[in-house]
């Protein structure tokens, strides 16, 4: 991704943001895209919370958060970016009050509404990037479609357990969701250790901004699996279908 350099970092960025900046091919350009770019986030759950926190550490712009549910307590075990007191809040809003406390560089824009056909458009037509945190590929496809339609990158990752995956779509070059998972698994209500987002959603977040800053090799047409029980990552090369429904 590039964008023209429009402004110089503060002094207060370049402190905040210094241990990121120095690292070799990030610099004050790369920062400054990051705090240009605006991040879809599809779901503040358990993947939406590590993501959320990390991506307005780092500073991104705009944090578009949608999800239409309110926090629970059985969300807390993995749901970090919620606390025992926002019990009954929007999550939208319980997740944008700390990323305030995090970074008020950081704007949050609150999505309270349900992702669909007919209003994924409206939601994300302004997103440079958009991040899988959803717990059911009903709702992945409709992003995929999106995502394909309106050649928009989408970072795809699920947990089960205390196992993950992760991949970048960017199509007409990259296999999308359809042709990695042609049907969707059975819907239920699965395991999931809190940890386990942690490290999911951190990989999501090191994926966005690998791909705003330009840095790095990103996860196309591979996905990494991530098994905790036993610390093992592996990784599977992915091919595009060509005749899938969505992408061919």
């Amino acid at each position: 991704m590039s964008k023209k350099k429009s402004r110089f970092l503060t002094q207060d960025e370049l402190n905040r943001y210094n241990r990121q900046i120095i690292l070799q091919g990030w610099g004050d350009d790369a920062q400054i895209r990051i705090s240009d770019s605006t991040v879809f986030i599809a779901g503040v759950g358990g993947l939406g919370s590590a993501v959320s926190f990390y991506l307005a550490a780092a500073g991104i712009g705009t944090l578009l958060l949608c999800d239409d549910g309110e926090v629970e307590l059985s969300n807390l075990n993995r749901q970090i970016i919620h606390t025992n007191e926002g019990q009954g809040v929007k999550k939208v809003f319980s997740a944008a009050q700390r990323i305030e406390d995090l970074n008020p560089h950081v704007r949050s824009v609150t999505l309270d509404r349900r992702i669909d056909e007919h209003s994924i458009s409206e939601l994300a037509r302004d997103a440079d990037i958009i991040v899988d945190c959803m717990d059911n590929f009903e709702t992945r496809y409709i992003l995929n479609r999106f995502a394909v339609k309106e050649s928009i990158p989408l970072v795809h990752a699920g947990v089960y357990g205390m196992a993950g995956q992760i991949t970048f779509i960017e199509s007409p070059s990259t296999p999308c969701l359809q042709c990695i998972f042609p049907e969707a698994p059975a819907s239920e209500v699965f395991p999931v250790v809190g940890a386990t987002v942690g490290v999911v959603g951190s990989l999501e977040a090191m994926e966005v901004l690998k791909y705003l800053t330009g840095t790095g090799d990103l996860l196309k047409s591979r996905l990494l699996l991530f098994e905790g029980d036993i610390m093992k990552f592996e990784e599977l090369p992915l091919e595009k279908n060509p005749s899938c429904p969505v992408c061919a």
